[in-house]
């Protein structure tokens, strides 16, 4: 029997709006689970215990009168600590130099949970400006998964899943520029989807278009497909304050029922492009031989990606140019000179990646770019769906000073992000993709898939997470917190 905290978002929201569950004794519960595994787990990074109670005291009041709030009536969520604000809330972005700094503005995103009658209930934890796939900081230290306490959460959204995977919130929200949504995801047996880039709008200022270069967006983390779809189909949509967000397409929630006798997707172990750890294969495979048996049809895929040093020149290109301009414009706002503030190693190399780099090369980095666009466009053809694994190892230590794996699958790796990862080859191309679990290792550790579809196309990409949920269950799966 799942406890209340655990339930899917639709099944809270329903059960608060007809009286059955209170908002307020289920914000109460998940404020208790956060200060119980503050310690172990490291999720939040500010919690907001009063502004919830006051938000679920109305949803217990609305229930009582029969209002309906909106699809959230009274569900407790969680925002990432990073473009995602409250007004008169902390938001640090996970710098240490803006421990004190208070949000003045509600974000898009907290505008549109709020409406559909969500209760925040806090901040979650990241890396200083998300600049990498372990969510550790100066500010609150490091995030833990659920499923191992010295390994990470993963980054650079690894509060949000943690908090979800822990049931210390029913869904929560994250960012993702090279796999910051999927490889918490992937780490802590939960599902995250990055949207098309467009879908789910963001207020970014200084820089409203800052975030093209490469592709980075705004999506939901949660245990279940249908939470994730729900929260899509709430965050999605054409705002004018954003000048790439794009028109609401239809609700993706329904595809997620789809029938698996419906779907076709491809598969590829490595994207024929990376080693993989071999349990990571073993247990991707069989989730993938479970679609089949459900009814999916599966193809094996050749990915003809270009070569690995130029595709990931590219993106460090790309990403460099993006870090650095986000460092002037922290410097700009809030006259914190990064060189020479408290702040990470790791977070200055990133924004060295910049160094003698010129406009030109940046604009020469869409070459490689390109042409992984049409290989995966080309891997597509004909099915609803690529699928690969989201991480090409086993989580990993969950501090900055541990190292990343030098070794995969017997070839020598450098040991930095992009070789632990499958993930950032789709913020170049800008495909939707959702890791989801796939399994645990003989020792307990998640690994996740990834679900790749075609532009705009979520509601496939979800259709076939649906698939495999239902033919491989996870959500009984988590540890007892």
């Amino acid at each position: 029997m799942a406890t209340d905290t655990m339930l899917s978002a639709r099944e809270l929201a329903d059960a608060i709006r007809r009286g059955e569950r209170s908002s307020l004794e289920l914000v109460e519960t998940v404020l208790e689970r956060i200060e119980t595994t503050t310690r172990d787990l490291n999720a939040y990074v500010t919690v907001i215990a009063d502004s919830a109670r006051e938000r679920a005291r109305e949803a217990d009041r609305a229930a009582a009168a029969d209002e309906d709030l909106g699809p959230l009536h009274g569900v407790p969520v969680a925002i990432k600590d990073l473009r995602d604000r409250k007004t008169g809330v902390r938001n640090t972005m996970g710098l240490a130099p803006l421990s004190d700094h208070v949000a003045s503005t509600d974000s898009i995103t907290v505008e549109r949970l709020e409406a559909a009658g969500a209760v925040i209930v806090g901040t979650t934890n990241t890396p200083a400006l998300a600049h990498t796939i372990k969510t550790d900081n100066r500010l609150v230290g490091a995030t833990a998964t659920p499923f191992d306490l010295e390994r990470s959460a993963g980054g650079s959204s690894g509060g949000s899943a943690a908090a979800v995977a822990a049931g210390l919130a029913t869904f929560a929200t994250g960012s993702d520029i090279g796999g910051s949504l999927r490889v918490p995801a992937s780490c802590c047996h939960v599902v995250g989807l990055k949207p098309t880039f467009g879908r789910v709008p963001s207020d970014s200022r200084l820089d409203s278009f800052g975030t093209h270069t490469p592709f980075m967006v705004g999506g939901p983390i949660g245990r279940s497909t249908e939470d994730v779809a729900l929260a899509f189909d709430i965050l999605s949509g054409q705002d004018d304050r954003d000048p790439f967000s794009v028109p609401d397409g239809d609700d993706v929630l329904p595809a997620t029922d789809r029938s698996a006798e419906d779907l076709s997707v491809c598969y590829s172990p490595n994207l024929d492009f990376q080693p993989v750890d071999p349990t990571v294969r073993a247990i991707v495979g069989d989730a993938v031989d479970d679609l089949a048996a459900a009814g999916v049809a599966v193809t094996d895929v050749d990915v003809s990606l270009p070569d690995y040093e130029p595709l990931r020149s590219a993106y460090y290109t790309q990403v460099g140019g993006y870090f650095a301009a986000l460092a002037a414009r922290v410097e700009e706002r809030f006259g914190i000179d990064l060189e020479t503030a408290d702040v990470e190693e790791t977070l200055l190399s990133t924004i060295a990646l910049a160094d003698d780099t010129s406009a030109v090369d940046e604009r020469l980095a869409n070459g490689p770019r390109t042409q992984a666009y049409d290989a995966i466009e080309d891997a597509l053809a004909g099915h609803d769906a690529l699928v690969t694994p989201t991480l090409t190892v086993p989580p990993y230590g969950k501090r900055l000073a541990d190292r990343y794996p030098t070794e995969i699958d017997g070839q020598a790796v450098d040991g930095i992000p992009t070789d632990a990862m499958l993930t950032w080859i789709f913020n170049l191309t800008g495909h939707p993709v959702a890791s989801v679990p796939a399994g645990l290792t003989d020792d307990g550790l998640p690994i996740g898939l990834q679900i790749v579809g075609r532009r705009y196309a979520e509601a496939d990409v979800l259709a076939v997470a649906g698939a495999l949920e239902r033919a491989r269950p996870w959500t009984a799966h988590y540890p007892p917190y």
